[in-house]
């Protein structure tokens, strides 16, 4: 059997994504028949860790246009791999802007041609207007999306509202006032990640990341909350509109755009304390109205992986 050779490119400030990738990846630690590469992506003006609020909102309008910064050279290598796997962080409804930076390098566009792709993605909970923007950026270097896996923040959208802003804000990420869970994603899915290595390392020895279909499914690698879905496509619009009037202003980091990013940031509150109930209300009842709409588009986001878990017994062993 041929070596294997797997791409792995990541980009972690708080580092929870490197514990996944190295969960994901120890499988293949002590496998001769891959091959893993590893490339962390670095922008040449580190963003902070944790955030000051005014940097993290100046973010949005770069995020929404995915207008990628600037990042350390990736050294090239002679490989000619048999899959990549990408992880990334949700900023914005957006792919992190260094993954962004990454996706429209020379290297991705040389590496990544015609060849199959899984995506991982860690975030709070709103993913799927990243992940749309993430298929186009993929398409526009001809690479093969196969798979998709999400994790996401524990506990509800309310406690990840108040756990996950103030680790972004303050690092802390520990249990708060005995109410709130830990900030992150639990050890429980990280630890669980390993039924989609297996899953992979089966794929790569029949050789089936060459038919470019899933090689994932069946192991509930991804779950679309619809209760979430207007609300991300209301923020990309409201991103879009208020971010095309910051740019005009300067570009990241430009003071004089810092009035225009309070305003909208007091528009966003307001929004949330206004329209957002009452959208919600709505749509609880347009959902129930439009069930096999909804259970249609649900599906079409989910894809390629799937929600399924028809393989969960299989691969349960590894967990």
């Amino acid at each position: 059997m041929n070596i294997k050779k797997i791409l792995v490119i990541s980009y972690s400030q708080s580092g929870q994504l490197y514990n996944i990738v190295d969960k994901l990846t120890k499988p293949f630690e002590n496998d001769n028949n891959v091959q893993i590469t590893y490339k962390v992506i670095k922008p040449k003006k580190p963003y902070p860790f944790p955030w000051d609020f005014m940097t993290f909102m100046d973010c949005f309008p770069e995020s929404i246009y995915l207008d990628s910064p600037q990042i350390e050279d990736i050294k090239d290598d002679t490989n000619d791999y048999d899959l990549v796997i990408i992880t990334y962080q949700v900023w914005f409804l957006s792919p992190s802007l260094p993954i962004t930076a990454f996706l429209k390098s020379k290297y991705a566009k040389n590496k990544l041609k015609n060849k199959p792709v899984i995506t991982l993605i860690g975030c709070r909970n709103m993913w799927v207007m990243a992940q749309e923007k993430m298929k186009e950026l993929l398409k526009n270097i001809d690479a093969k999306l196969i798979d998709n896996i999400v994790l996401i923040d524990q506990g509800s959208s309310l406690a990840t509202f108040i756990t996950t802003p103030r680790w972004m804000l303050t690092g802390k990420t520990n249990s708060l006032f005995g109410i709130f869970p830990k900030a992150g994603i639990s050890k429980e899915d990280i630890k669980n990640v390993s039924r989609f290595s297996y899953a992979i390392k089966d794929a790569l020895n029949k050789n089936k990341e060459k038919n470019f279909r899933s090689i994932c499914y069946g192991l509930k690698a991804v779950n679309v909350d619809m209760k979430l879905i207007k609300s991300e496509q209301f923020a990309t619009k409201s991103f879009m509109i208020w971010g095309s009037l910051i740019r005009k202003i300067g570009s990241y980091g430009d003071k004089k755009r810092k009035p225009l990013v309070m305003l909208y940031v007091l528009f966003l509150v307001l929004i949330i304390l206004t329209v957002v109930p009452i959208n919600m209300i709505i749509q609880i009842i347009l959902r129930k109205i439009n069930k096999e709409k909804v259970l249609k588009e649900k599906k079409l986001y989910e894809e390629p992986s799937g929600n399924d878990d028809y393989r969960m017994k299989e691969y349960s062993k590894y967990e």
